[in-house]
């Protein structure tokens, strides 16, 4: 089966399951991309966790800027990864002032998307993921982000190949994924993931995806 056959039979079967999501980020776009460098390598609940934090300790993105990267480092412990998260949205924060003159990013919304991404991903510390996440819930731009979700239940149904680096899945993955459809594929995903796909002994038997799944025909070929 083509690769493009298969994505509609996923998109088709996992709206049926969990249905399909349209809802968008409606707050300040900074609030959305030092979420997103939160959340990375790390669980939702303590990503929110240190941002609510951050937010409490430094009520404005100028003075997350001004502040040593020591204190950001010391307020958003919970969400791991603590020194390098600190240092990523200092970087991010000053290189949007440097480039714009202000703390703002509304102007990407009346970028195309290309130049959208192009903008956040010549920024240190933010990967496709990260600028996805944003134009995708903020802005609605056509994107797809991966996460470890997707990543793995996307290289088990033989979507994405095993090897295959993040930066090169999500090209393939926005290709194949029509624009439409992103979104809901995106969370979809995610909710799979969670509840069926999981890391560690996923539930083949309740996967509505088993029949398309190269994971588990390989399984039960042994």
């Amino acid at each position: 089966m083509k690769k493009e056959e298969k994505i509609k039979r996923v998109i088709k079967l996992l709206r049926k399951e969990y249905g399909e999501h349209n809802f968008s980020d409606t707050g300040d776009p900074l609030d959305t991309l030092v979420e997103t460098i939160l959340s990375q390598n790390t669980n939702d609940r303590n990503s929110a966790r240190a941002f609510l934090k951050l937010k409490k300790e430094f009520p404005t993105w100028e003075q997350v800027l001004k502040a040593d990267a020591r204190s950001i480092q010391r307020v958003i412990h919970s969400g791991g990864l603590p020194g390098i998260k600190a240092r990523r949205i200092k970087h991010v924060l000053g290189e949007i002032k440097k480039r714009r003159g202000k703390l703002e990013l509304d102007f990407l919304g009346k970028m195309l998307t290309d130049e959208s991404m192009e903008f956040l991903r010549t920024m240190k510390g933010i990967g496709p993921k990260t600028a996805a996440v944003l134009l995708l819930f903020r802005f609605n731009k056509p994107l797809m982000p991966l996460d470890t979700h997707n990543l793995r239940v996307a290289k088990r149904l033989g979507i994405i190949p095993q090897k295959m680096s993040p930066e090169k899945a999500h090209e393939l993955m926005n290709k194949l994924v029509p624009d439409g459809e992103k979104k809901t594929l995106h969370i979809n995903f995610i909710i799979h993931g969670r509840k069926i796909c999981k890391a560690q002994k996923p539930n083949h038997e309740a996967c509505v995806l088993n029949k398309l799944c190269d994971y588990y025909r390989a399984l039960r070929a042994h």
